[in-house]
């Protein structure tokens, strides 16, 4: 992976979204995480520690500090108390989305290739609903995988267009954490050189 990645893109619709009432927690606090430059990757209402939301979000570079999942978790708090969309008592949990992390957006697919994917899809692609393996190429309407394990008859890659993805995770790996690593110093250095220039501006 080259040291000038596609950087996530402001604004841009995720292409898998929440059901139910994941879908409803996201469509109340989506538009705050954009308001503070930051974009939601998952909501997700688990059943550990009685009632647990979970919810990943990440700044527009990629980058994802405590103090940002601090800041993020007391903008939302106000919010859902207000809108009230969950009826019993829950924890709020925000984290980042992590190194192995679920991909949502089309510019994920961009940002990671050439790394391993774990997908499913909503409906048949290829005679499967599964899939595993490396992303080679990425296009506006899907991606190319090479898969781990070729079955008998199969072709070793598959094309798997993104409005069949049901989920989709990076998969962890010596390459991914490396490559993840060094996204996340070029984008911290980067937003400190950002820093210095605004506040030489000053």
């Amino acid at each position: 992976m080259s040291e000038d990645m596609p950087k996530p893109e402001l604004g841009e619709a995720r292409i898998i979204i929440e059901t139910g009432l994941d879908r409803r927690i996201a469509e109340i606090i989506e538009p705050v995480l954009v308001a503070m430059d930051f974009k939601l990757v998952r909501v997700r209402m688990m059943n550990q520690n009685g009632m647990t939301l979970q919810i990943m979000a990440e700044r527009t570079d990629g980058t994802m500090t405590v103090e940002d999942c601090e800041a993020v978790s007391m903008a939302v708090s106000p919010v859902l108390d207000v809108e009230d969309p969950v009826d019993k008592a829950y924890h709020l949990e925000v984290s980042s989305p992590g190194i192995d992390r679920p991909m949502v957006r089309k510019s994920d697919f961009s940002r990671w290739q050439g790394h391993i994917v774990k997908c499913e899809t909503s409906i048949l692609v290829d005679n499967r609903k599964r899939f595993r393996g490396k992303i080679t190429d990425v296009d506006q309407d899907g991606f190319t995988l090479e898969r781990d394990q070729v079955a008998y008859g199969e072709e070793p890659k598959v094309v798997i267009p993104f409005n069949t993805l049901a989920e989709a995770k990076l998969i962890l790996t010596d390459d991914l954490i490396r490559d993840a690593l060094r996204a996340d110093k070029l984008a911290k250095a980067q937003a400190a050189n950002q820093n210095d220039e605004d506040d030489s501006e000053e």
